[in-house]
């Protein structure tokens, strides 16, 4: 656990700075557009869930890659807000989701995230180790997610917001 804090604290500190979208751009960093999303009721919350970025100023870094080009780390960065709204009701939260990453993606479809910050994570029933939901995952933590989608986060030190309670 130690090992995994303190390789999390470093990949998230290396992250942490911020440049002007043309200095990003430079320096390697790339656009990393979020697309609007919507979840059936019963999926994530009891009630039909529509998420739609209102800032987004995610970059992303290609940080290293498999011998046949495909990308194995990446890391990713910048300002994003999501608004999620119960579609049922109209009740909408807009959710601070900035964090950083560096996310390596495996042969097998799995993926395992170092993440410094507040980040969403959706969690289908029995698919994690947090309960059905959908949250903002802020701190210092690690998530592995299965080739499945099964999604275990590791906290070292942090909060998790249910945003399902924030629009129900």
């Amino acid at each position: 656990m130690r090992r995994t804090a303190l390789a999390t604290l470093t990949l998230a500190a290396a992250l942490l700075g911020t440049q002007p979208a043309t200095a990003a751009a430079e320096d390697g960093w790339e656009p990393a557009p979020s697309t609007p999303w919507d979840v059936a009721a019963g999926v994530r919350c009891d009630f039909p869930v529509h998420g739609e970025p209102v800032v987004d100023e995610v970059v992303r870094r290609v940080l290293s890659t498999y011998p046949d080009g495909s990308e194995r780390r990446v890391a990713y960065k910048g300002d994003l807000v999501i608004r999620v709204t119960n579609t049922e009701t109209g009740a909408a939260h807009d959710a601070d989701a900035s964090g950083s990453a560096v996310v390596e993606y495996r042969r097998d479809g799995s993926q395992l995230w170092a993440v410094h910050g507040p980040v969403l994570v959706g969690v289908g029933e029995g698919q994690g180790t947090l309960p059905r939901g959908l949250y903002i995952v802020d701190g210092v933590y690690t998530m592995d997610i299965s080739a499945t989608g099964y999604k275990a986060v590791h906290l070292v030190r942090g909060t998790t917001d249910d945003l399902c309670a924030r629009i129900d």
